[in-house]
């Protein structure tokens, strides 16, 4: 605990996990990274708020249905991977992570992106691949930044 609040880096993949861990909300303004690859985690609660420092989450391949809403206060998040969980819809208040450069929502069940991806005017990376979406919504139009749009097998 005190090596992950020195370094930033909280890294718990591969830990079989069913519930987000508690401890690493307790670190708050410290965490920076935090990588919880390959475990079995269906929420995540809404004090994830309280990781206001956060640059890069890792959440690739659980069972994450749902994502909170108040993820929108994570302003200094500027990497999210969730591939491979059974996302189905994205909240508006993704639009609020203006720092964010790379989504990464590979393998989900993702029928419609939320509007305010306009809102993301630094994502350079935009990975929805694999997913149930039938269309783009217009406002990815002003995602300026965008470089890069992987949107294969979507329906």
């Amino acid at each position: 605990m005190s090596r992950w609040r020195s370094t930033g880096i909280v890294a718990l993949r591969d830990a079989k996990l069913k519930t987000f861990p508690d401890d690493v909300l307790n670190l708050d303004k410290s965490v920076r990274t935090l990588d919880l690859t390959h475990n079995k985690i269906v929420d995540i609660p809404m004090e994830i708020s309280k990781l206001i420092n956060i640059q890069r989450l890792v959440l690739d391949d659980n069972h994450i249905e749902r994502l909170p809403v108040n993820l929108g206060k994570l302003q200094s998040l500027k990497v999210m991977t969730l591939d491979g969980n059974r996302i189905t819809s994205l909240p508006d208040e993704l639009g609020q992570l203006v720092r964010l450069e790379r989504l990464s929502i590979l393998g989900n069940m993702l029928t419609c992106l939320p509007e305010t991806i306009g809102s993301l005017r630094n994502l350079v990376l935009l990975n929805v691949s694999n997913n149930k979406l039938k269309s783009l919504p217009e406002s990815i139009g002003s995602c300026y930044s965008l470089e890069e749009l992987q949107a294969n097998d979507t329906c």
